[in-house]
C-alpha cells in the first residue's frame, strides 16, 4: 500500500534530483501505464467495504431488541465499532483515490492530503488495536475462563483504540510527516519514511504475528476441552461450551484481520529486501480495502448464530 523506500531511492539516482517531499515523487502508474490497475480496483473494494460497514451499522441499530447500546453482546458492539472503524477508512481513503483518478495529480493543498493521511493511519491504527483486544480477549476467556474489563460503556477500551492513535498521529503530523507517497496520502514518501516503517512494517508485523499466535493457541485450547467434553459431560460443561461459543465468534474478527492485512505486512517486509512484485502490490490495493467486507460476512455469521441460540 505504500512506496517503496528502494524505489525513492531509485527515482532519486535515475533523475539526479533532490526530494523535498512527496511531491516530489512521480504519480505511481502514469509512466507505465499501470495508473487505473492501482486505482481502480481500490475505489471499486473501497466502495463495497463502505456499504457493507453502513449496512452492518444500521442493521445493528434498527433490528437490534435490546435499546441501550452498551447491553448488546460483546461480539454485536465490536461489529459495530469494526464497521465505524472500516466505514471512516473508506471515506477517506475513497475521496483521496478519487482526487488522484480525476487529477491524475497528487491531492492539494498540501494539508489535504496531510489530513487525509492523518485519517487513515487513525483508523488503521484503530482496527488493528480493537483487533488485538480481541484476540487477547478471546485467548484470556478461554484459558481463565475470565473477560477483560473494558470500563464503563468500553471507556477504557475506546480510549485505546482511538485516543491514543489520535494523540499519536496528532504529533506525527506536526512533525510534516503525513503526505503522499506516490500512490495516495498516508505517510509522506520522503519525509515520512521513518513513521511509515514504524507503522506500517514494525507495528503491523507485530500485531499480525502475535494475533496469529493468540488465535491459534486459542482454537487449539478450545478444540482439546471440546474433545474432553465428548468423552465425559462433567458440571461444567455448559460453562465450557457458553465460553467456547463467545470465543469463537469474536475469533472471527481475528481472522477476518489477518486476511486483510497479510499483504501489507508481506509488503512492508519485501520493500526493505528488494522490489516489490506488481502482483503483491495488486494484492495489498484489493486485501486491504476489503475490510468492510470481511467484517461484514462476519456480521452475518454472528446474526446467523444468535437466531439459532434465540429458537428464531
Amino acid at each position: 500500500m505504500t512506496n517503496s523506500s528502494y524505489n525513492v531511492v531509485k527515482y532519486v539516482i535515475s533523475t539526479s534530483k533532490e526530494l523535498n517531499d512527496g511531491y516530489d515523487l512521480p504519480v505511481y502508474g502514469l509512466a507505465n501505464g499501470t495508473f487505473y490497475n492501482l486505482h481502480v480496483p481500490a475505489l471499486v473494494c473501497i466502495l463495497l467495504s463502505l456499504i457493507s460497514a453502513v449496512s452492518v451499522i444500521s442493521y445493528s441499530f434498527y433490528h437490534q431488541r435490546i435499546s441501550t447500546f452498551f447491553e448488546w453482546t460483546r461480539s454485536e458492539r465490536f461489529a459495530v465499532y469494526m464497521a465505524i472503524c472500516d466505514g471512516l477508512f473508506n471515506i477517506s481513503h475513497f475521496a483521496d483515490h478519487l482526487h488522484i483518478v480525476l487529477t491524475k495529480s497528487l491531492p492539494t493543498p498540501k494539508v489535504l492530503c496531510a489530513f487525509y493521511g492523518y485519517l487513515l493511519a487513525e483508523f488503521i491504527t484503530a482496527q488493528n488495536l480493537l483487533v488485538s483486544n480481541v484476540a487477547i480477549n478471546v485467548f484470556v476467556l478461554v484459558y481463565f475462563r475470565k473477560k477483560l474489563n473494558f470500563g464503563y460503556r468500553d471507556y477504557r477500551l475506546l480510549c485505546i483504540i482511538f485516543l491514543v492513535p489520535a494523540l499519536v498521529f496528532t504529533v506525527v503530523a506536526a512533525s510534516g510527516q503525513h503526505g503522499p507517497n506516490g500512490s495516495f496520502c498516508y505517510f509522506d514518501g520522503v519525509t515520512g519514511q521513518i513513521s511509515n516503517i514504524i507503522f506500517t512494517t514494525i507495528l503491523l508485523c507485530f500485531i499480525l504475528i502475535s494475533n496469529i499466535i493468540l488465535y491459534v493457541m486459542s482454537l487449539v485450547r478450545i478444540y482439546k476441552e471440546a474433545q474432553a467434553i465428548k468423552k465425559s459431560l462433567g458440571k461444567s460443561y455448559k460453562a465450557l461450551e457458553a465460553s467456547h461459543r463467545a470465543a469463537k465468534t469474536m475469533s472471527l474478527f481475528v481472522a477476518a484481520f489477518l486476511v486483510q492485512w497479510w499483504a501489507m505486512a508481506m509488503y512492508g517486509i519485501w520493500q526493505w529486501i528488494t522490489d516489490v512484485p506488481q502482483l503483491l502490490f495488486n494484492f495489498v490495493t484489493t486485501f486491504s480495502n476489503v475490510g468492510g467486507i470481511l467484517n461484514g460476512i462476519v456480521f452475518i455469521i454472528i446474526m446467523r448464530r444468535k437466531r439459532v441460540e434465540l429458537g428464531t
